[in-house]
């Protein structure tokens, strides 16, 4: 089974969106290792909410009640993130794996999302939205897997398109596009399976492509 890591190259750009999206098209187990603030409706809430085919969502490791950086809430509440606490879940089935924020985001004085990634050591698919810098950040995102050789599967385009970003970072980074999902000012079961049955067939070379041959 495959398993993925899904992170964005800022906060608010639609992971959550995405990782329901890929959960549906894979019938996947979901799991959000840490979630901080949002308590009453969390991500895995969210995901339960809309996708269809999910199997399993797994317990988060670190519920934090503050809408802040995960170690700035846990040092509020007075707890401590510890990276060796975070251990892949047993399943027959694929799995997504949602990170909180992007990849430099801190979990630690010692740990980063990016740590995290390397523990775990699956593959990322980085998502994206165009605004203005999101070039940079894109670009940015891109380069630090790399220089920390972790595979990525690919990159998918949320919201409002912009055919000129989304081309530059296409043809300057060479990481493979999955999909593009469009903004939508009502979320719905139905727009969560249509844009997975339409992501579908451009997962299917991942799903038995060992991660060595993913791009670095």
């Amino acid at each position: 089974m495959s398993k993925f890591f899904i992170t964005g190259i800022d906060t608010n750009i639609g992971k959550t969106v995405v990782s329901t999206i890929l959960v549906e098209a894979l019938k996947a187990d979901y799991w959000k290792p840490i979630q901080s603030g949002n308590l009453e409706e969390t991500d895995s809430d969210f995901v339960k909410k809309y996708a269809e085919n999910v199997q399993t969502v797994h317990d988060e490791t670190y519920l934090l009640n503050h809408p802040v950086s995960p170690h700035l809430a846990a040092k509020i509440e007075n707890k401590y993130i510890n990276i060796k606490s975070f251990t892949i879940k047993n399943s027959s089935n694929n799995l997504i794996i949602e990170g909180a924020g992007g990849l430099m985001v801190p979990l630690s004085d010692k740990s980063l999302i990016k740590d995290l990634i390397i523990k775990l050591q699956i593959p990322v698919i980085v998502v994206s939205k165009n605004y203005l810098g999101s070039i940079n950040h894109t670009l940015l995102t891109i380069q630090v897997l790399q220089q920390f050789n972790i595979p990525i599967a690919g990159i998918i385009f949320n919201g409002d398109s912009n055919k000129d970003s989304e081309d530059y970072i296409l043809q300057y980074s060479g990481i493979r596009l999955l999909g593009k999902i469009p903004q939508t000012d009502k979320m719905s079961k139905e727009f969560i399976a249509e844009q997975a049955k339409m992501i579908y067939p451009n997962l299917l070379p991942l799903l038995n492509e060992p991660s060595e041959n993913l791009s670095l």
